[in-house]
């Protein structure tokens, strides 16, 4: 029964770690496109603004796939638990969240920008999308309100 849970204990270890593989892949990938974007912009003299603005995105969507990353190979793979794992589970949550809030408004800004220039009507998406960032902001309010430890 012992060595059973080895074995497992060793698959779920490899399987962990090639999906923080792929994650760290991924996030970094799209960190590489990101500033490949913004060079081929500089160079074709194609509209910076929105290559910058698009990366911006990437970025932080990048770091938040990083992090995520990260984590999973320290708690599922090299196994680092401490006293403080459900404090670190919090604050990489917190994290990611915020990381996509702000990517998500990064988003809405940049239609919103795009759709007064070009039709009025067209203010719907990016309208809905600032008010899927205002729900986030205050669930993650509430998420921080409940789950923090009294002082």
């Amino acid at each position: 029964m012992n060595t059973s849970k080895h074995i497992s204990e060793k698959i779920n270890g490899v399987v962990y770690g090639l999906i923080s593989l792929s994650l760290g892949l991924i996030s970094l990938t799209m960190i590489g496109s990101a500033l490949y974007e913004i060079w081929t912009s500089l160079h074709e003299k194609t509209l910076l603004t929105k290559a910058l603005l698009d990366a911006v995105g990437f970025i932080v969507i990048g770091t938040a796939v990083f992090d995520v990353s990260r984590f999973l190979v320290e708690e599922e793979v090299f196994k680092i638990h401490g006293d403080e794992t459900s404090l670190k589970q919090r604050t990489t949550l917190i994290k990611f969240l915020v990381i996509i809030t702000i990517a998500v408004s990064l988003e809405a800004l940049v239609f919103v920008f795009t759709a007064a220039k070009k039709d009025i009507s067209l203010l719907i998406y990016p309208t809905f999308l600032l008010l899927s960032a205002v729900m986030l902001v205050i669930g993650l309010g509430v998420y921080q309100k409940m789950t923090r430890e009294e002082q």
